[in-house]
């Protein structure tokens, strides 16, 4: 219990305080007195001024109040940094963080897609990279608070063929977020982890943008339903031809959940970002799968009719 506590006593940033960030953030912050947010503009204002409201089914009404809210260039050495920014702005972020990270730092990427772990590590070129991913759904509101919905908000962590250090590294982390009562699992394979999320967000995302549909009207119609079920596997062939360890039961209990398990009024946040007029990852969702599978010779018909039609919206 006193390692514990000594960790959430070390120096902790969290960069990008949208809905994912903001959760982090809000957890973090009830037990970690030497927290820094890096944020600017309005949100940095509302926070100075209200602190980061959390509206969460899951863990109730938490307000905290951070050591430092600073611009992402200004946030000092830190021992851990939570990255959740959109994958556009990764170069930008990783250039402001220069000086935060050391050799002994550790940039835990909370995002989207599959590859910002390694963009970070060649960015940045110090400190150790965990690798995570998070069921959540989650959202920044016009007031700057964030909502959380639902009964759950999970990470998994881990590095693929991590050394000492790096294994040292995860379980750092894993106490951590434990000492902050942030549900998590160490993945045995993280980058298999990582794909089963990130294939079901090439379907979930790139359709409901691209139709501007809730899951409920995609699954009522049978073209449309087909074409999810497409859209998953075209990102399963690709992974499968990059060697990652994805299996068809993935993919299968992937399809069940679109049609079985997923709320009817559920949106995207691709959806919600395009429809808002606000720049997109649609480069994550549907670019990446279609500049790998012509790499690799894999077929994505579907996934790059969404993508030509994302790209015009």
């Amino acid at each position: 219990m006193e390692e514990k506590n000594q960790l959430l006593d070390k120096r902790i940033a969290v960069v990008g305080i949208g809905g994912v960030g903001g959760y982090l953030a809000a957890m973090l912050g009830r037990v970690c007195p030497h927290l820094t947010l890096g944020a600017r503009g309005g949100r940095r204002d509302s926070v100075l001024k209200d602190g980061l409201v959390l509206h969460s089914d899951y863990k109730g009404e938490i307000v905290i109040h951070p050591e430092h809210v600073v611009p992402v260039a200004e946030i000092g050495e830190q021992d851990y940094i939570f990255v959740c920014v959109k994958n556009y702005s990764l170069e930008e972020v990783c250039a402001d963080l220069k000086s935060a990270v050391t050799d002994d730092t550790v940039i835990i990427p909370v995002m989207n897609g599959v590859d910002p772990g390694d963009r970070i590590r060649s960015l940045t070129g110090k400190g150790t990279v965990v690798d995570s991913l998070i069921y959540i759904v989650a959202f920044a509101n016009d007031d700057y608070s964030i909502t959380q919905q639902g009964a759950f908000a999970n990470l998994r962590i881990g590095i693929t063929d991590a050394d000492e250090k790096g294994k040292k590294k995860v379980s750092e982390v894993s106490q951590m977020l434990s000492g902050a009562d942030i549900d998590h699992e160490v993945a045995e394979d993280i980058e298999a982890a990582i794909w089963k999320k990130y294939i079901l967000n090439c379907a979930y995302n790139a359709e409901s943008a691209y139709y501007d549909n809730t899951i409920g009207q995609l699954r009522s119609d049978p073209v449309k339903a087909k074409e999810y079920e497409a859209l998953v596997n075209e990102a399963y062939q690709v992974g499968r031809a990059k060697g990652v360890n994805v299996k068809q039961e993935d993919v299968d209990a992937i399809i069940h959940r679109f049609y079985y398990e997923l709320a009817d009024n559920a949106t995207s946040s691709l959806q919600r970002d395009i429809r808002a007029g606000k720049k997109a990852e649609v480069e994550t969702f549907s670019g990446y799968i279609v500049k790998e599978g012509a790499k690799l010779g894999v077929d994505t018909p579907v996934t790059e009719k969404m993508y030509e039609g994302l790209k015009e919206k």
